[in-house]
């Protein structure tokens, strides 16, 4: 992973998860996430849910291609940003690693427990776009 786009990474606060539906459409969400050495991972935690079957991780099951796009909005365009990373996921029932992470980077985990799968996904690709390259972030 590059430092650009790690850093760029470590700057959003959340992220958008796009997985593949059994009919081929996407399936987007967003997700708060932490960083582990080469994979991005994410947690189904105690926030209510429509679904405890949630489609995000029947995808993942069938299907393990993902994509997860982090950004950064500006009302001066020249600060727009947007980091995406590429890879096959996996749903693991336990993943210590993940969990400290997620819970050193997000405070909230304090009142909200990771009671679900985490979510691990192998980076194998990153693209970075920024409007100001020389944005050092």
């Amino acid at each position: 992973m590059s430092e650009r786009g790690r850093r760029l990474l470590d700057l959003a606060r959340v992220a958008t998860l796009a997985t593949i539906n059994p009919d081929g459409s996407p399936h987007v969400i967003p997700i708060v996430y932490a960083i582990v050495e080469d994979r991005l991972v994410t947690a189904v935690d105690q926030k209510p849910k429509r679904d405890p079957n949630l489609a995000r991780l029947r995808n993942i099951r069938a299907d393990p291609r993902v994509s997860v796009l982090a950004h950064h909005y500006a009302e001066g365009w020249h600060h727009l940003w947007w980091v995406r990373v590429d890879g096959n996921a996996q749903v693991v029932s336990e993943d210590p690693e993940a969990i400290t992470a997620l819970k050193a980077r997000y405070p909230q985990y304090s009142q909200y427990e990771i009671t679900g799968p985490v979510i691990s996904v192998a980076i194998e690709g990153i693209r970075v776009w920024m409007a100001n390259p020389r944005f050092q972030g």
